[in-house]
C-alpha cells in the first residue's frame, strides 16, 4: 500500500459559499483558508495546491470582537520615506470590507506560491449578491 500524493491530474475542485454575516472575521477567515488549502479533504497533500474555490458573502456584516475595531490597525507602506499609511479596522470595515477579509485570509495561508494561487480562487463580496451561480456552489457552515 502506497501513500496517496495529489497532483494536477487528480485534483477535483468544488465551489463553496461562506456567509460571514454576524460571525467573527477571524473564524470566517480560518474556514476560508482551510477550504482554499484543501485541509478538509482526505487527499490533502501539503506541497500541492489541492484546495477548492471559496465565495465569501456578507463580508461587510462580519464582526470584530472586543476592542479590535479601534485598536487593530491595517498598515501599508509605499516604499518611500514617510510612505506609511495606517487605517483602523473600524474605517476599513466601513469602506472596504472585502479588503479586510482578504488580508485576514492571506495571513492564514502559507507564505509561498501555493498561497498566491489559492487567493486567485477566493471571491469576496460585501453583500449577498455574487456572480458565480453557474458553478452551483455548496454552502459551508462556519462554527
Amino acid at each position: 500500500m502506497s501513500t496517496f500524493m495529489a497532483n494536477k491530474a487528480n485534483i477535483e475542485r468544488k465551489w463553496y459559499i461562506l456567509d460571514a454575516a454576524g460571525k467573527p472575521l477571524g473564524k470566517t477567515a480560518v474556514a476560508a483558508a482551510d477550504l482554499l488549502r484543501g485541509k478538509h479533504k482526505p487527499t490533502f497533500t501539503p506541497h500541492a495546491d489541492c484546495g477548492d474555490c471559496v465565495i465569501i458573502i456578507n463580508a461587510g456584516k462580519a464582526v470584530l470582537t472586543g476592542k479590535k475595531p479601534d485598536q487593530k490597525i491595517y498598515r501599508t507602506h509605499s516604499g518611500w520615506v514617510g510612505g506609511l499609511k495606517e487605517t483602523k479596522y473600524r474605517t476599513l470595515m466601513a469602506e472596504k470590507p472585502e479588503l479586510a477579509m482578504r488580508v485576514a485570509v492571506r495571513g492564514m495561508l502559507p507564505k509561498n506560491i501555493i498561497a498566491k494561487d489559492s487567493l486567485k480562487r477566493l471571491h469576496i463580496y460585501a453583500d449577498e449578491k455574487f456572480e458565480q451561480q453557474a458553478q452551483k456552489p455548496e454552502t459551508w457552515t462556519v462554527e
